[in-house]
């Protein structure tokens, strides 16, 4: 599957490029910062999607799908949210990210394109998104799937996985902004879970691979309801 970037702002194709560099099956064919290059461009080649900016200097991204003949799948991003219900009318339109995205985020809507293009679904597993926790000045490398929970006491943050437990100075809230928010879920102010191990719920008991962790009051529906339940 194909893919081309029109984005006029450099620090933004930066992080489209790499996002897509972490998607197997998804190809780069080309970087555009104006609407008319990229025409010329999409006249003589083929792409499945097209990740779109709306503010482009010679016209704007939703003027621009009006001029191709037979748009591929379009994935508008942009700083400003009042264009989405407008661009939303046009038909060719997949999703509208709004900067700045997660990768979470941005792979959800390129499985959006892929399901209307009939491109078998790709999870977060897949691509196993990494980051490195710097602990007692050793870098460790953590694999956000991994994750079992994250815990909050005073002012240090502990992170558990079935084979790691490592502790640092951090606030939880620093967390909410790093994981996936289609897996991860907060359930008390000092605990966030990854709810793919979540074994059962007893009360307000919550137990993730036999770890028993307290459910806040003020959490719990939106838990219950994140969960399916």
């Amino acid at each position: 599957m194909t893919c081309v970037i029109i984005e006029d702002e450099i620090p933004a194709q930066k992080i489209l490029k790499s996002f897509i560099a972490k998607i197997p099956g998804l190809k780069l064919l080309g970087t555009f910062k104006a609407a008319i290059e990229a025409n010329s461009f999409l006249n003589t080649t083929s792409a499945n999607i097209v990740f779109l900016d709306i503010n482009l200097p010679d016209m704007s991204g939703l003027d621009f799908i009006k001029t191709i003949k037979n748009p591929p799948e379009i994935i508008m991003t942009t700083a400003y949210p009042d264009y989405a219900v407008s661009s939303f009318e046009l038909d060719t339109i997949v999703d509208y990210l709004v900067k700045p995205f997660s990768f979470d985020r941005f792979l959800k809507a390129v499985n959006k394109a892929k399901e209307r293009l009939s491109v078998p679904e790709i999870t977060s597993e897949d691509n196993e998104e990494t980051l490195f926790l710097n602990v007692d000045k050793t870098l460790h490398k953590i694999v956000l799937n991994s994750i079992l929970y994250i815990e909050s006491d005073r002012n240090y943050i502990t992170v558990v996985t079935e084979t790691q437990k490592l502790s640092y100075i951090d606030a939880l809230k620093n967390w909410n902004a790093k994981l996936p928010e289609s897996q991860f879920i907060q359930v008390h102010k000092s605990f966030i879970i990854n709810s793919k191990f979540v074994d059962k719920i007893s009360g307000n008991t919550l137990f993730v691979k036999a770890n028993k962790i307290p459910i806040g009051r003020t959490f719990k529906q939106e838990l219950l309801s994140r969960l399916g339940v």
